[in-house]
């Protein structure tokens, strides 16, 4: 069988593209239309990778940051035999399908990233393409290459425009990360029209700026001319951005190059006849010639290929270096290594303790060594958020062995990157910042939940007894607003043992963001001689401490800094001979998540005298104290003082919390 016309292989693309946004009457045919000679020239020309094998350690990843140009991905991932059938196809958009409206990470074969937030696949790409030139500095040795593949990108006019993207490029221009190669397709289309009414900047001398590696290429269908551009991205030892410039819905014979077909279907009549404009059958639907099905089919003949002889270069690196390469599986596979739990610290009992963030500190510098996947870093506050590892030097593209990240003041590209990371494999990532300004990086962070990519974010300077800095840095409403994010599980621990145990909960569970939300003041360490265990933390909350025996009269329940009012509370009122109980509840998502008979038997149903203690706002906390409880904590902004009076001045004091205690007794 003859090889097909490269026009062949492209209407496909286009046309598959179109069909299935058309049937769904829903969603956007014209990056897929514009962009898919971009496409084939990364995918059939370029990109290492086994339909066979979708997970396989070295192949290149593939990003579509534009994710509303989905059915262009899912069309790829059809043709070239990822499992994807027609009838996926035809189901695009609808309920259960493996074709949503937005690529999902996890949900669908081949998906590297969830995208669709625009900026979040560009900054994830950089994070993939940090992780392979770390792992490969780290395994890698003379004569064997088993860490050695390319990210590539394809990223829209929508994606250039966010500020995330700013960001990443930003830093992934000043580390020098080679084997980044962006696509950029450039059809100056959103969806409020031409971007001549809101992005007008030279998009190449920015990126120039950034110390990329900048190529033009006029004719974005012009496939020898985008693979040669890619030749010589490969070339360079930066980062490159190949602006490609298209015509959003090509092939239309009246809506190409206008918004009309950005985010809407463009209608069974100009479909049919843009095909019969270049003699393409209007039925069947989904239609491509068994030429152009067998040429795509070579992609995984070609992958297998290539995968078979990348596992015998590893078996000849694992009879030269075994340790190496079981290592370097383990990673690969997720798993932990056995007994890194007796890493972590445990701190003895200490009245003046010390804050959570110096305790977090402490336990990620005990694990560094025993947990050599562990990297990360933070928005220019290292030393306030204590996640400098001691001992490793930063990651750079001139030193990639580096275990530390200085990601700069740049909250929303940080984060996006550790995802990245997070969904590359072999690494466990987090990044910091101070608690308020998670608001910058919550897009990211919503993405992670969603999609239960690992990463770990550490939220520093977590309450008003931040102090001096005032109202800004004060974070309020942040950590009620993060427990309303699905699937994301926060963590505010009690003292410098919980500190550790949340972190063990966060290593543990690599299918789920975790947040850490510490302290920037000291906490008293508990004597565990007399309060129970920190393990508690695993199950999100327990019983730290009784008064005595029995059913307890009262119930007080608090996380953080808060706990020790409860603690100290409690103590006082023994005296006066009440059974008080106080729980530690560092985790609501994990508690919940635990057994009906547990949650009964650490807050009793018959148990209504329920207080709650919190520095942050009060909205939510019903759902533990229920309608006869009552909670203390904070509804309006801070102020500017020392921590210590402006939490006397809001009420957090051992006499506060007893009054209250006092009032539900005697109910």
């Amino acid at each position: 069988m003859p090889k097909p016309a490269m026009t062949d292989n492209l209407n496909a693309i286009r046309f598959i593209s179109a069909d299935g946004v058309q049937v769904a009457n829903s969603g956007h045919p014209g990056l897929p239309m514009g962009a898919a000679a971009m496409a084939y020239a990364i995918w059939m020309r370029h990109m290492k990778h086994n339909p066979a094998d979708p997970k396989w350690a070295d192949r290149d990843r593939f990003v579509l940051s534009g994710g509303h140009g989905s059915m262009l991905l899912y069309t790829l991932l059809y043709l070239t035999g990822y499992g994807l059938k027609v009838e996926d196809l035809k189901q695009f958009r609808q309920w259960g399908s493996l074709t949503p409206g937005h690529p999902e990470y996890g949900h669908t074969p081949g998906i590297e990233t969830t995208t669709g937030p625009l900026g979040q696949g560009f900054a994830n790409a950089v994070g993939m393409a940090i992780a392979e030139a770390h792992l490969a500095a780290e395994f890698n040795r003379p004569g064997h290459d088993v860490v050695d593949h390319y990210t590539y990108a394809i990223v829209t006019d929508g994606d250039l425009m966010e500020g995330i993207t700013s960001e990443a490029a930003s830093l992934t221009g000043t580390m020098g990360l080679g084997k980044l190669i962006f696509l950029y397709d450039s059809n100056r289309i959103s969806i409020e029209g031409s971007t001549e009414v809101a992005f007008t900047e030279d998009v190449a001398a920015r990126f120039a700026a950034y110390n990329w590696h900048v190529q033009d290429v006029a004719d974005g269908n012009d496939v020898e001319a985008l693979s040669a551009a890619i030749d010589a991205a490969k070339a360079d030892p930066r980062p490159s951005l190949i602006v490609c410039h298209t015509i959003i819905g090509y092939g239309l014979p009246t809506k190409a190059g206008s918004a009309s077909v950005h985010g809407s279907p463009a209608g069974w009549d100009e479909l049919n006849k843009a095909k019969a404009a270049v003699g393409w059958p209007e039925e069947p639907l989904f239609h491509a010639p068994e030429a152009v099905l067998k040429h795509f089919a070579e992609a995984k003949t070609a992958g297998q290929k290539a995968q078979t002889a990348w596992e015998k270069r590893f078996a000849a690196y694992a009879k030269a270096y075994p340790d190496l390469a079981a290592e370097f599986e383990r990673r690969m596979a997720g798993k932990l290594p056995k007994g890194w739990k007796k890493a972590l610290p445990v701190f003895k009992g200490d009245a003046k303790g010390m804050a959570s963030r110096a305790a977090s500190g402490k336990t990620i510098n005990a694990l560094a060594a025993t947990l050599p996947e562990l990297m990360g870093g933070s928005a220019d506050l290292a030393p306030s958020n204590n996640t400098w590892m001691d001992g490793y030097e930063a990651f750079s593209g001139k030193n990639p062995l580096g275990r530390n990240i200085h990601f700069g003041v740049r909250e929303m590209g940080m984060a996006g990157i550790t995802n990245g990371m997070a969904v590359h494999g072999g690494l466990i990532p987090y990044c910091a910042t101070f608690l308020v300004f998670s608001d910058y990086l919550r897009g990211a962070l919503r993405v992670s939940a969603l999609s239960k990519m690992g990463s770990v974010y550490v939220l520093t300077h977590d309450s008003i007894a931040v102090g001096e800095d005032g109202p800004t840095h004060e974070p309020i409403e942040t950590v009620m607003s993060l427990r309303l994010i699905p699937d994301l599980v926060v963590m505010r621990p009690a003292d410098a043992n919980e500190t550790a145990q949340a972190w063990r909960y966060a290593i543990e569970h690599r299918d789920t963001p975790v947040v850490l939300a510490l302290s920037r003041q000291n906490l008293p360490t508990f004597d565990r001689s007399w309060v129970n265990s920190a393990d508690g933390v695993q199950k999100g909350a327990y019983t730290l401490f009784q008064t005595k025996p029995g059913t307890p009269d009262l119930i007080i329940i608090a996380t953080g800094s808060e706990v020790q009012l409860g603690l100290d509370a409690a103590m006082r009122l023994k005296r006066q001979g009440h059974i008080v109980r106080v729980v530690s509840m560092p985790s609501w998502e994990v508690f919940k998540a635990q057994s009906r008979s547990y949650r009964d038997e650490v807050l009793p149903p018959a148990v209504t005298a329920r207080l709650s203690v919190e520095a942050g706002v009060t909205t939510g906390w019903q759902t533990w104290v229920g309608e006869a409880g009552a909670s203390i904590g904070i509804d309006r902004f801070g102020a500017s003082a020392p921590g210590d009076r402006v939490m006397s001045e809001f009420g957090f004091t051992v006499d506060k919390v007893l009054k209250q205690a006092r009032k539900l007794l005697k109910k």
